[in-house]
């Protein structure tokens, strides 16, 4: 039963994962990191060491940084943080980038003052910087979301203990009450104005950059290609071009903000333009697609508490799934129902790997938005894949733990052997 601190808790949920970042969120993090130590080194560093966990290289390899003229890799991440960016916007730290500083960056990067190394046997989501000038050093780390900072360091002076950092570190809400049907609850009954302006914002830029990567000339050009192949075609396949085409963009260099959901930009769109879409398709009152929203986010955290913020687990599963909840739930759908659309997105999809963050991102949307609609017509009909059938549970809330289990524990191997062959494949 939802009470008063649920619904707290679930609204600082929605703040604190539903934030405004710049491109894809692993070089962000990066560049995050590497403003964070130029801050406290507080001069241009000689010397630049980066560490970083597996997951990060995997997801940093085949993205464009944003404001870095086209360039790829975790150096100029680092550097353009380093050398232009501004740590008080966490995840839109390349926002402040200008041609003089970006030019600056690249003239370190060619200096080859940067070296990088593999942190093996680690957490998922670790980056370490060292910033070096002279005799001085700064460190920072970033470990378990793209803004939790657990190590900053002066001098081997500690400036995290007794809270002398909590500008830029604050403790993420408790998401173990996190369930299906009190998420439901919340989103029906909340009131909309403690959330309206995160919901708002979410609107506002993910619409904003699928349009563009619809009109631009952004990588493979999924979202587009598909808007070509069904304009006039059932809505599960415009709803897939318009979360890909958001994809397309944002993989490639759009400096176009993106509300994020559970760290990444990708999982915001899929779980925001599928629910949009049908609302202003269908004329939907804004009051009721912003509690489709509400309750869309929250079903994707819910998921991700058990998966993880990065595996060899494809994030587009669980927020694919989150946002045909969205989209059951504007059609009336029932808890039952519901619970069907997600058993039935989750026994189709679970075996999407993530081999990191590139254009083939926005294809996986497509295909995870269109299984995930394809569910809602299924259960909405009264069909639902059943107890024993694979992975598939009594349990809704069991089904949902145990494909995190699998994508957290499970697919480790997979995940070491997927980085393996992309280090080795160039």
């Amino acid at each position: 039963m939802l009470n008063e601190e649920g619904y707290r808790i679930y609204g600082e949920l929605l703040r604190s994962e539903l934030i405004t970042a710049m491109g894809c969120t692993e070089p962000i993090a990066i560049a995050y990191a590497g403003a964070l130590a130029r801050k406290v080194l507080g001069r241009e560093p000689d010397k630049l060491l980066l560490a970083c966990s597996g997951n990060i290289v995997k997801n940093v390899k085949g993205v464009t940084v944003p404001n870095s003229g086209g360039r790829r890799g975790i150096e100029i991440a680092a550097l353009l943080g380093v050398c232009g960016g501004d740590a008080r916007r966490r995840l839109a730290v390349l926002e402040s980038v200008t041609d003089d500083t970006r030019a600056r960056a690249v003239a370190l990067l060619e200096a080859g003052i940067c070296t990088t190394s593999l942190i093996e046997g680690t957490d998922n989501l670790v980056v370490q910087v060292t910033a070096r000038a002279g005799v001085d050093e700064a460190f920072v780390e970033i470990r378990g979301t793209h803004t939790n900072v657990t190590r900053m360091e002066h001098n081997g002076e500690d400036l995290l203990r007794d809270g002398g950092a909590q500008e830029v570190f604050a403790p993420a809400p408790d998401k173990k009450r996190l369930n299906v049907r009190d998420i439901l609850t919340y989103g029906e009954t909340v009131e909309l104005d403690t959330i309206r302006d995160v919901l708002e914002n979410q609107i506002q830029c993910n619409r904003a950059i699928s349009q563009a990567g619809l009109a631009g000339h952004y990588g493979a050009e999924v979202g587009a290609t598909l808007r070509g192949m069904f304009q006039e075609g059932p809505f599960e396949m415009r709803a897939a071009a318009a979360a890909a085409a958001g994809s397309d963009a944002r993989m490639n260099g759009c400096p176009l903000p993106v509300v994020i959901n559970s760290g990444s930009g990708n999982q915001g769109l899929t779980i925001t333009m599928p629910v949009l879409l049908y609302a202003e398709e269908n004329g939907v009152s804004h009051e009721r697609l912003l509690r489709a929203l509400a309750i869309a986010n929250l079903m994707s955290i819910h998921q991700k508490r058990f998966i993880g913020s990065l595996s060899a687990y494809c994030g587009a599963t669980s927020a694919a799934c989150a946002a045909a909840v969205g989209v059951c739930w504007l059609q009336g759908g029932s808890y039952e129902q519901i619970c069907g659309v997600i058993t039935n997105t989750l026994a189709t999809l679970g075996g999407m790997w993530c081999d990191g963050a590139k254009s083939s991102c926005a294809s996986k949307i497509a295909a995870a938005v269109y299984t995930g609609l394809l569910s809602v017509r299924m259960s909405m009909n009264g069909h639902r894949f059943e107890q024993g059938e694979g992975i598939v549970t009594a349990s809704v809330e069991k089904t949902i733990e145990d494909v995190g289990y699998i994508a957290r524990e499970g697919m480790k191997e997979a995940d070491l052997e997927i980085l393996r062959l992309m280090l080795e494949n160039g």
